[in-house]
């Protein structure tokens, strides 16, 4: 029997003027960019606490902890990369993952094919495996006084 597992990942980060806005492994071009230790890609981030967890290997904090130099300003897609190195040293593939992004600006439709991509190609899998959404909260919330990002994800991972 195979050995499936589920995990769920979430990450908020503030919003600011002037930082540079990394969503799923692709700058976006926007007024205001992510506070954070590294480069504050909260897609990133949340997926890679949802592939920890169905491995019940803890989340980002304890592998990547932002009281280390070592992760000051690192591109999160190097997390993901490890990530999902670890999970295959302990005999975890990954089936899919899925990602919903609550943001009120910008637009992030034209970006979307572009985040699944750069997270397939991190992860090892196809796109077809990556899902993106992205949603407004409808000025309601935190998101939607454009004060942060929140995503919500989840992963599948398998012993073959």
């Amino acid at each position: 029997m195979t050995d499936f597992r589920i995990g769920h990942g979430y990450d908020v980060h503030a919003l600011a003027d002037g930082l540079r806005l990394v969503l799923g492994g692709v700058e976006i071009p926007h007024s205001k960019g992510c506070v954070a230790h590294s480069d504050g890609d909260v897609a990133i981030h949340a997926l890679c606490d949802a592939l920890l967890g169905a491995a019940a290997l803890g989340d980002i904090g304890l592998h990547f902890p932002d009281s280390s130099d070592e992760f000051r300003g690192i591109n999160s897609r190097i997390l993901l990369r490890r990530v999902a190195a670890l999970l295959r040293e302990k005999g975890y593939e990954i089936g899919n993952v899925d990602c919903t992004i609550q943001m009120q600006r910008p637009k992030l439709r034209p970006y979307i094919d572009r985040m699944r991509e750069a997270m397939a190609a991190d992860l090892g899998i196809g796109a077809d495996r990556v899902s993106v959404k992205a949603t407004t909260t409808e000025r309601l919330g935190f998101e939607g006084r454009e004060e942060g990002v929140s995503v919500s994800a989840v992963a599948l991972i398998f012993r073959p």
